[in-house]
Order: structure tokens, then sequence, then C-alpha cells
């Protein structure tokens, strides 16, 4: 009979991780002070950026990033994006010691059960650590802007006001997510932003100051199309987005779309709700030709539409 471990060795074992992951990443979490309030985040590269949350920084005139030695420093920021709720700051910390910094895991290698450890500032207690497991992944979130954002990881860790832009880690000292919100007044569902995600967005950030996304220039909302009506025209889809208005000059108007058409697809890909539509305006879309495919007085007919870039005012 092959002997079983004893509970303390597991517990051990357990202790063991939780303490490596927290000794090789809490170096490198700090707090954010922007004004009005606080928040958490990680320094990801050598050179002193910082990754948090976009309503951490959102609003804040002035931003100071507390080291974990107790040194505050002045923080400038890269580019935020409410889209993802993420944002890079930067730190120089020239003439000082040199900056720990975190690795960012491949959040695709991420499974269900495994050991989740958060790091942060809650409610302003400094480099705070609690550790759960990974309840689920691939979750879709509203962000704060009503864009849905997806691939979210939910962890029963637990997070509190001011753990927002903190690390959620795995134990072998990787960020595999960076802790966004958590769902009050339930206990254990809270949530971050896959690592993956962050990585794309950061560089993005870094590189324009912003993410670049299409834009077409309707408002709409999510509605059934009747049965009767989606035999008749041959569809695939139960669902579309209705245009309930239309900006003038916009690449809608410049294609044809009307209030009170139906949008079924876009670029060749089905369109059953509004966050289909967000997903499907790229950066890649702007100036590309796109073909859409929308019902008019029950009737399916073809519209092309040149997405544009959609700024912050658009």
């Amino acid at each position: 009979m092959i002997p079983q471990p004893d509970d303390s060795e597991l517990l051990d074992a357990y202790s063991t991780a939780v303490i490596h992951a927290v000794e090789t990443v809490g170096p490198a979490v700090v707090k954010i002070e922007a004004g009005r309030g606080a928040g958490s985040g990680v320094l990801f590269t050598p050179d002193g950026l910082i990754l948090t949350n976009s309503h951490v920084v959102d609003g804040g005139k002035t931003l100071t990033a507390v080291m974990p030695d107790g040194r505050s420093l002045r923080a400038d920021l890269v580019g935020q994006d409410a889209d993802t709720d993420l944002a890079v700051v930067r730190i120089d910390a020239s003439g000082g010691p040199a900056l720990p910094w975190a690795t960012l895991g491949d959040s695709r290698a991420v499974r269900v059960g495994q050991v989740a450890i958060a790091i942060g500032n809650p409610y302003g207690f400094h480099h705070s650590v609690t550790a759960g497991v990974v309840s689920a992944l691939g979750r879709s979130l509203r962000a704060k802007s009503g864009r849905l954002m997806d691939d979210i990881i939910q962890t029963d860790a637990s997070l509190n006001p001011g753990n927002s832009g903190g690390p959620l880690v795995t134990s072998r000292g990787e960020v595999m997510g960076v802790n966004t919100a958590m769902i009050l007044p339930a206990q254990g569902l809270c949530f971050a932003i896959a690592s993956n995600t962050a990585r794309y967005v950061a560089a993005r950030l870094i590189r324009d100051g912003r993410i670049r996304r299409s834009y077409i220039g309707v408002a709409g909302q999510t509605v059934p199309i009747p049965r009767a009506v989606a035999r008749a025209n041959q569809l695939a889809v139960s669902a579309g987005v209705l245009v309930v208005s239309v900006e003038p000059n916009s690449p809608a108007t410049s294609g044809g779309l009307r209030d009170g058409d139906v949008v079924l697809a876009f670029a060749g890909e089905p369109v059953t709700g509004i966050d289909d539509l967000h997903r499907l305006l790229t950066d890649e879309r702007i100036g590309t030709p796109a073909a859409v495919s929308i019902l008019r007085f029950a009737r399916r007919r073809q519209l092309t539409i040149v997405p544009s870039e959609k700024t912050p005012l658009a």
C-alpha cells in the first residue's frame, strides 16, 4: 500500500508555493495614488513600466507610485483604455536601486482549480496577500465604458477596493491576470483581466498611448428576429442589432445604413448582438471595406461600409 502524505505535508507544500509566489512578485507590486483614490499596480519591465486598471488612474491629475520599501515616486500616464480597464504608467527611479519587475505569464496555460494569489493594497492596507483558486476561465464582464470585456479569469481569492490593478499570480510566481473587479455583496466572485490581454493592450498603449478601434457611427440594440422573417430570408441567426440612430457624416451614413435596419452580419461574421459588433470593430478594419448584411422592411439586403478610426469624441 502506497503511503499517503499527511495533511501537514500538504499544507506545508501549499504554504511554500504561496510564499514563493509572494516573494517573487511582491517586490514589484506598488500602490497607485491618484488624488481621489488609490489602487494597486505591478511593475512588468525593468525600466519602470507599471500595469494597473484604467479606473484607478482615470481623472487623476497627479499619480504617485508607492514602492514596497516605502519610496514614493512620481508616475506619468503612458496610456489607458477604459474598454479593457487597463492602463500603463511609468516611474523614473534613476539614481536609486534597480527596480524589481514581474513576469507576465501565458494565461492560455491557466487551468480551473489551480492556485491563484492576489497581491495588492485593499483599503490602503499596504501589500496584502490573499489566496484561492481559479474558479472559471473565459468569463465576460462589462467595463465601466459599457463595452464587454472577454477572456476574464474568475477567482475566489478575496479582492477588496484597493486591490484593483494588482496582480493575480500563479504558484510559479508569474502574473496570470490583472485584478479588476468583485461583485458585492457576493463572496468569492472576483475577476482579473487575463495576462495575454494585458500584454497585448500594454504593447499598444506603449506604442500609441491608446487602443485604436474602428467605428461606423451607429447606436443599436439587440433584438430577436421573428421566425417567419428568418425562414423567409433563410437566416441562420435568431437575433441581430436594430439600428436606433445613425450619426451624420459617419461611415454608416456613407454606406447607406438607416434607422430601423437590423444588422445581421459584418465582414462575413454573424452579428447576433451589439457585443458581437463591438468585437468585430478592431483596428484592422480601419479603412477596409466590409460587407454588411441587414434586414430592411423584413427583406435581406447587402451594404458596404468602410469603418474609420474611432476618436475619443466619436
